[in-house]
């Protein structure tokens, strides 16, 4: 048995035009907040080309790492604040302020005046800046629009927000690629009339009709939670980075103080909100057994979902687009279109399973989604490196019909299992599961693909040289280079041979036939083809375990309530209750 809110919202208006209007612009918050998380990625090698800075060089590394996790980690810790803080002075009103931040900030970063380091430190500053906005709006976009619509309507509400907010993080992959082909700043130019529009929309059609807990804000638990959370993630994210010789940077002191402290922090600041009268993290909604197992798939599905992006991205770029002809700086453009049926898979079945699930439940599509997503994994992991497209593109639309069928009733289960006036930290709580899991994966994935690669492609790289004619010397030591090093070249649509060999100046002795040869398509992707697919099918395999953890937890979630309980009958005002729901 659980108990589950089943009461309404204090003066909730759930007819009419107004939760459409909430939907649309809802909606349109979280598509272009959750664009900008992925835009730059596939945008990266224009934009230090434009700032004249080469990312792949001794100590700039750190520079492209908080250019793609920047966003990812103030998104993680940011959220359950500002989720509390929509609860406690009006969602509607810090949603409207994210709009206004987040449109300023990319302004300001379509204007970075700086060259260099500078320019990446511009971009790295306002880029956390605009995450601060954009986390405003997705901790409150789920919150405004569980006040707005009756249960009946509710996932279908919220699996076109979600699924929208999900696709956005893979469109934003291919908008990346057409506007870095215009100009390096059109990729940040981009968000500005959209958040201009939206921020004026929101502010004269939005309005608060949601119930309002008024409190005092807990210090101790924002400074603990903040300062531990973002520990971890940063420790997390220089764990990829060699060290002392080794290819990944887990033995260095300062990632293992980092990790201990943040750890530290975050027990500190359980135990703090389990004495504060107002906490800003409510750790007892996890005793509602949809809460915490909603929160628990979400956070390994995110996982296995950042993995499997940022493998794919590596998979196509640096080895499957070159075997077929295509140069390495027009990768990053292609890789984003051939991934395209991941996103049609997420829009066909969102909205649809949100529909659904009102009607018949969420642990049905939510469980039978991630089953389908691990599926998806263990067909990729049987694909050849050099695989036939149809094939991929199937599996990669498997897998966006199973996440799509997950987030819609999974979110609308999450949001309909809390009281009213603590929906908006419900919402921060749950964005924090999936943004923690978006930064967790790279660190994760990474580590182990980089494991993976580090046992085999040394000597398989230093043979494929020297056979080329690359004098003995120089090929051990550019195969003694860090994996990620070759990784990030691949990764930045650069020839990974012509950037390992350029600072020996071999290229410039040898015949131009073995040159040729050396920075065609084929000598890279046949070379490291091998001890890629090892390092991948790790990554894989450990995704499949997480999806397959992820619907078991989501099948004992218990049943959700259907349409026609609670206040899809439309309650009465101030209305409000706990009922006992069987657990099967």
């Amino acid at each position: 048995m659980k108990a589950e809110w089943v009461g309404g919202s204090a003066g909730r208006d759930t007819g009419g035009r107004y939760k459409w209007v909430a939907l649309s612009n809802t909606t349109l918050g979280v598509l272009i907040a959750t664009i900008d998380s992925s835009i730059v990625i596939i945008s990266l090698p224009a934009i230090f080309r434009g700032i004249g800075l080469d990312p792949l060089a001794p100590g700039n590394i750190g520079y492209l790492l908080w250019m793609i996790l920047g966003y990812m980690l103030v998104s993680a810790v940011l959220v359950v604040a500002l989720g509390r803080l929509g609860d406690m002075f009006g969602r509607v009103r810090m949603y409207n302020m994210g709009f206004a931040i987040f449109a300023c900030a990319s302004l300001a970063l379509s204007l970075d005046p700086l060259q260099g380091g500078g320019g990446a430190l511009w971009l790295i500053g306002f880029r956390i800046v605009q995450a601060v906005g954009g986390s405003m709006l997705t901790a409150n976009s789920a919150a405004i629009l569980t006040d707005a619509f009756p249960a009946r309507q509710r996932g279908m509400a919220l699996g076109i927000n979600q699924i929208t907010a999900l696709a956005g993080m893979f469109l934003g992959l291919i908008a990346g690629g057409l506007l870095a082909a215009i100009d390096w700043r059109a990729v940040f130019w981009v968000s500005v009339p959209i958040g201009v529009v939206g921020t004026i929309w929101s502010y004269r059609s939005l309005r608060e009709i949601g119930s309002r807990k008024p409190g005092r804000i807990d210090w101790v638990g924002n400074t603990t939670f903040t300062a531990g959370a973002a520990a971890v993630l940063a420790a997390i994210t220089y764990g990829i980075q060699p060290y002392g010789g080794r290819p990944t940077g887990w033995t260095n002191p300062w990632v293992l103080g980092g990790l201990g402290a943040g750890v530290l922090l975050l027990v500190v600041f359980c135990v703090a909100e389990t004495r504060i009268a107002e906490p800003m993290f409510q750790l007892g909604l996890f005793r509602v057994r949809a809460f915490a197992a909603g929160n628990l798939a979400a956070l390994l599905t995110a996982i296995a979902r950042g993995g499997l992006q940022f493998m794919l991205i590596i998979w196509l770029q640096g080895i499957w687009l070159p075997l077929h002809g295509y140069d390495f700086e027009r990768t990053p453009l292609w890789a984003g279109l051939f991934m395209l049926p991941l996103t049609v898979g997420f829009l066909i079945a969102g909205p649809v399973s949100g529909y659904l699930s009102d009607r018949f439940g969420a642990r049905l599509f939510s469980t039978s989604g991630l089953v389908l997503v691990a599926a998806a994994f263990v067909g990729l992991l049987m694909l050849p490196v050099d695989f036939s497209y149809p094939q991929f593109a199937a599996l990669l639309l498997l897998s966006g019909i199973g996440q799509g069928m997950f987030s819609a009733p999974n979110t609308s289960a999450i949001m309909g299992s809390v009281p009213p006036e603590q929906r908006g930290v419900a919402s921060g709580m749950r964005s924090t599961f999936q943004n923690s899991g978006t930064a967790l994966s790279i660190g994760l994935s990474f580590s182990l693909l980089i494991s993976g690669l580090a046992g085999s492609l040394p000597h398989a790289l230093s043979s494929g040289l020297q056979a080329q004619g690359v004098p003995a010397g120089t090929a051990e030591e550019v195969a003694g280079l860090p994996p990620v090093s070759t990784l990030f070249a691949t990764f930045l649509g650069n020839n990974p041979i012509s950037h390992l060999l350029a600072p020996s100046g071999v290229l410039d002795t040898l015949p131009a036939h073995d040159v040729q040869t050396l920075t065609g398509t084929r000598f890279f992707p046949e070379l490291v083809s091998g001890p890629f697919h090892h390092g991948l099918v790790i990554v894989f395999s450990v995704a499949t375990a997480m999806a397959l953890v992820a619907a078991l937890a989501s099948a004992l979630r218990g049943r959700h309530r259907t349409a026609g309980s609670g206040d899809s009958a439309g309650p009465v005002k101030g209305q409000q209750a706990w009922r006992t729901v069987p657990s099967s």
